[in-house]
């Protein structure tokens, strides 16, 4: 098993997951990325003493988040450009822990008196392959704003969560199940020289 120690990128630096207090992720709330961040200070035994913030993007949460080393980044193994976020951000960012666990819930939803054929639907390029092949793509930044658009009428379906989709009222039509999910931690400093 691969330790944390052995993942830094100078083996004679200590591991920074002590230091961290503070998760940004991708929101609003009801993500995956939400839940995952939740169940990583779970892990670490900081329930309660960790805070999570949420941004419209991991792209605008790397630009803001403190480099004190008390915070680190929540993304997922298939985020859309994780990889860019990952190379273009090597000064002050490393990934220092993943872990496996299902996201929610998964389901293609509508308003309460929908089509059970919506023709637009909303969602994360993510899940975009779970978009009936009869039905408009309407990208979005996560999977509980797919939620909201659905259910302000931007779009007649959605693909997003269970808890999503209950919190805006909306009706599933399909549930696709859970789905293991791999969730990567990047921890944000201060570049080094």
């Amino acid at each position: 098993m691969v330790t944390p120690e052995r993942l830094c990128v100078n083996s004679l630096s200590p591991s920074p997951i002590g230091e961290i207090r503070h998760l940004h992720t991708l929101g609003p709330t009801g993500t995956n990325l939400e839940a995952a961040a939740h169940e990583w200070f779970r892990r670490q035994g900081l329930d309660g003493e960790g805070r999570v913030t949420l941004h419209a993007t991991l792209e605008y949460a790397m630009e803001t988040v403190p480099r004190n080393g008390e915070h680190a980044l929540v993304a997922c193994a298939v985020y859309p450009e994780l990889h860019t976020l990952v190379f273009g951000n090597l000064r002050v960012c490393r990934m220092v822990d993943s872990f496996v666990w299902p996201t929610h819930e998964m389901v293609l939803a509508v308003a309460p008196d929908g089509s059970a054929e919506p023709r637009t639907v909303a969602t994360h390029p993510a899940p975009a392959g779970l978009v009936p092949p009869v039905s408009e793509r309407q990208l979005v930044t996560s999977n509980a704003q797919a939620a909201i658009d659905c259910a302000d009428g931007k779009a007649e379906g959605c693909v997003t969560t269970v808890v999503a989709a209950k919190a805006h009222g909306l009706r599933v039509l399909r549930s696709f199940g859970e789905v293991p999910m791999v969730y990567t931690v990047h921890h944000v400093r201060e570049a080094t020289p």
